[in-house]
């Protein structure tokens, strides 16, 4: 019998095995977390909340005098458009290519820890920069360094707890990340008047530090099942090297499964296509915030509009995680699309300056029903091995997406009016919400 022919028949053993086993490949793979594992499960999820908490309060700290400190070096509106349009940028790439690391290196923590020292180690330099430039870096190093994070930890999260709980610590981790966001505006709004923008920059030092520490001594690798799964991938090209050592490819739980590493199967592309554009429509915040100045708010009370918003996203986000984990994810993430579509509907039609108020709290609540709820169904959709590269396609797409929709939303304004872009994002949204119904529909039915 001939090399290739016994290479054909491995292969055909494989498909035979998995379908026999019901997609063995996929399930199999999708691996309860382990017992060692289970008991610092708490620990790991409340050590990931607790570094978002810190480095939030130290970004949001700096993160919103930035336009005042870029006009004290003489720079303007032109500056800052550069500066976060690159920032932005890279963000987005560097979570795909971290999507890409998460599923293949062994160990995750290093990437993790690295990104949270990294970023806190560059913000102090704003304290001394001259010149815009300077900030530029400071931003872009701040925002590769999240998004090379990014990907590994939220692996990290779905790998500490049970696949029953995984919505719920996404949750409280979005609630802990929100909770700095009002946290750091708060503590630059107190120490401004004292000590001024640099000094903002050198207090951010001190949370950012916390950051660091507690990354480094709280958060628990989990990257031990990656290893068994690399083993099997291992054992997969020795058998293709030498099939005749190896006839017949099995998994640890001794089912036949293919050489190939699983692919993202189908149900996470209709999510993709459903978040793809539904994040068309979703163009930037300050949108928002224009809008309710445009009908009479005062400017001086954008950080309240964002501070109405942060206070219902933080106290609603673990809530919606938690009850994504028992019901289905694709409704509630369609209902957060339902929400966007109405505060949308209400920003457009601006009845009064009430309406704008109570619908920048109702924000809140989309975010909360759709920012954890999604990273819980990508992460639901997939086999184990590829949840980071699934995590990155997702980041990355949607990132682009909504870059996409501000410069969308800016020209229907500047060419039609503010009603249109507001009515056109809340059509989208609907559709999206049906998108991801349907999703669920085909994925049911495939399954029956």
């Amino acid at each position: 019998m001939g090399r290739h022919q016994v290479r054909r028949d491995v292969l055909s053993q494989a498909r035979a095995g998995r379908q026999s086993s019901g997609h063995c490949d996929r399930n199999s793979l999708m691996l309860e977390t382990p017992p060692a594992a289970r008991k610092s499960a708490s620990r790991n999820v409340y050590a990931f909340g607790a570094t978002s908490f810190l480095n939030d309060t130290a970004s949001e700290m700096a993160y919103w005098v930035l336009p005042a400190f870029l006009a004290s070096l003489g720079a303007g509106p032109a500056q800052l458009g550069v500066i976060e349009g690159i920032a932005e940028s890279v963000a987005s790439f560097a979570k795909l290519f971290s999507g890409y690391l998460a599923d293949r290196l062994p160990r995750r923590k290093p990437i993790v820890v690295s990104g949270y020292f990294v970023a806190n180690l560059v913000k102090p330099i704003l304290a001394i920069a001259t010149s815009w430039w300077h900030v530029l870096i400071v931003r872009f190093v701040d925002r590769f360094s999240k998004g090379v994070r990014g990907t590994p930890r939220d692996v990290m999260v779905a790998e500490s707890v049970d696949r029953s709980r995984i919505g719920s610590a996404y949750g409280l981790i979005q609630a802990m990340d929100s909770a700095g966001a009002i946290a750091g505006p708060l503590a630059a709004l107190l120490l401004l008047p004292h000590f001024g923008l640099r000094g903002i920059f050198w207090a951010a030092v001190v949370p950012g530090l916390l950051c660091i520490l507690v990354a480094a001594l709280g958060i628990r690798e989990t990257g031990g099942r990656v290893s068994k799964e690399n083993s099997v991938s291992q054992t997969a090209r020795a058998a293709i090297k030498n099939p005749l050592a190896s006839p017949t490819l099995r998994d640890s739980a001794g089912a036949s499964i293919s050489w190939w590493r699983p692919h993202l199967p189908g149900s996470f592309y209709y999510v993709l296509v459903a978040v793809t554009l539904f994040s068309l429509g979703n163009s930037s915040d300050m949108f928002l915030v224009l809008r309710a100045q445009s009908i009479g708010i005062p400017a001086k009370h954008a950080p309240l509009l964002g501070l109405v918003f942060n206070i219902t996203y933080t106290l609603l986000s673990w809530p919606a995680g938690h009850f994504s984990d028992r019901f289905s994810r694709r409704a509630i993430a369609a209902a957060g699309y339902l929400v966007f579509a109405a505060v949308y509907f209400v920003f457009g039609l601006a009845p009064s300056t009430l309406a704008i108020w109570l619908s920048m709290a109702s924000y809140g609540l989309f975010y909360a029903l759709s920012t954890p709820v999604l990273k819980a169904l990508i992460v639901e959709t997939v086999a184990v091995p590829v949840r980071g590269r699934a995590l990155g396609v997702y980041f990355f797409v949607t990132s682009v997406a909504t870059l996409l929709a501000s410069i969308i939303t800016g020209e229907l304004w500047k060419h039609y009016g503010p009603h249109l872009p507001f009515y056109v994002s809340a059509g989208i949204a609907v559709v999206s919400a049906l998108l991801l119904l349907v999703s669920r529909r085909k994925q049911t039915d495939a399954a029956a």
